[in-house]
């Protein structure tokens, strides 16, 4: 069986400003990266809209309305310091919650192996009823909660390298030690949660990191914390945030790694996801802000998707 890769113009048309590091850019660059000979045998389908309904399973209906009616006719609109709406986010947004529920679906059916979901707006920062940090709904938490209710997976586990913590996902899993949330970052940095002591009820393993630290520190953090969590939890279903912005030439941070690094840990989840969850595996874009790191990082990532099980 294929790689899924699910993507939708639209994303190209949720408009963040002039200078805004979360830019239409970013897919264009990872679909130029997709675009290579290498990856003809992805199958390509558009994202499909997500249901109010879906889209509730976190957030609440008068936060989704909320956000739906703040959308401008034209130009912007700030809905915290650095999070933007513009006249097409709303569509996309919904978007790319449904492309997280599709790839569930598709990957449960047997129709593809696994799946990688290239959409922005990004989603790891939104908590149940606040936009922030480039994120207007949760995708990769919407997509676990779908796995769950509507496929019968009872512990789902959402895997976080992005190198800004997953607030808004550690959130809305805390309290339920059925969801497994395992992150690395960079600490201090946004959103400023992530310490090791924030647990949940069990079900969090944060793996805070400090600037420079790289691919020793990256690979101990996730072979002596996150991996060993992980295994014992025993996952129906894996989970990725996949985030590239812990790379060396990334403007937003400093953890200085590199695409070898995404190959890495992209192959310790396949890894997970073949010994627990019969290869079921979703990743969805988080961040990444310089677009050759971004290109070649994602590309990286996708090239072991592709090659898991054969």
């Amino acid at each position: 069986m294929a790689t899924l890769y699910l993507t939708h113009p639209i994303c190209l048309e949720h408009d963040t400003g002039y200078g805004h590091p979360e830019r239409a850019d970013r897919l264009r660059a990872v679909e130029t990266a997709l675009g290579q000979e290498q990856f003809k045998g992805l199958v390509r389908e558009e994202a499909p809209e997500a249901s109010l309904e879906e889209i509730e399973r976190a957030h609440p209906k008068a936060y989704i309305e909320a956000i739906r009616d703040a959308v401008p006719k034209e130009g912007h609109v700030m809905v915290d310091g650095d999070t933007t709406l513009s006249p097409a986010s709303f569509k996309a947004a919904v978007r790319a919650v449904g492309a997280g529920i599709r790839a569930v679906d598709q990957v449960v059916a047997g129709k593809t192996k696994n799946a990688f979901c290239a959409m922005r707006p990004p989603g790891h920062h939104a908590e149940r009823s606040r936009a922030m940090g480039f994120c207007l709904f949760d995708n990769i938490a919407l997509a676990a909660l779908h796995a769950r209710a509507k496929h019968g997976a009872e512990r789902v586990a959402v895997i976080d390298f992005d190198v800004h913590h997953g607030n808004g996902t550690q959130a809305i899993f805390w309290s339920d030690k059925d969801l497994f949330y395992g992150s690395t970052h960079q600490m201090p940095l946004f959103p400023g949660t992530g310490a090791l002591d924030e647990t949940g009820v069990g079900n969090v393993f944060n793996a805070p990191l400090k600037a420079g630290d790289g691919q020793t520190k990256f690979q101990e953090a996730f072979n002596e914390r996150i991996l060993p969590g992980l295994d014992k939890f025993e996952p129906d279903f894996v989970f990725i945030s996949a985030g590239f912005d812990a790379h060396k030439r990334d403007p937003l941070a400093n953890i200085q790694l590199v695409e070898d690094d995404f190959t890495w840990v992209t192959q310790k989840l396949v890894d997970v996801a073949d010994k627990h969850s019969g290869g079921r595996l979703v990743s969805m874009l988080e961040g990444g802000y310089d677009l050759q790191a971004l290109a070649g990082s994602s590309a990286a990532h996708v090239s072991v998707l592709m090659s898991a099980g054969s």
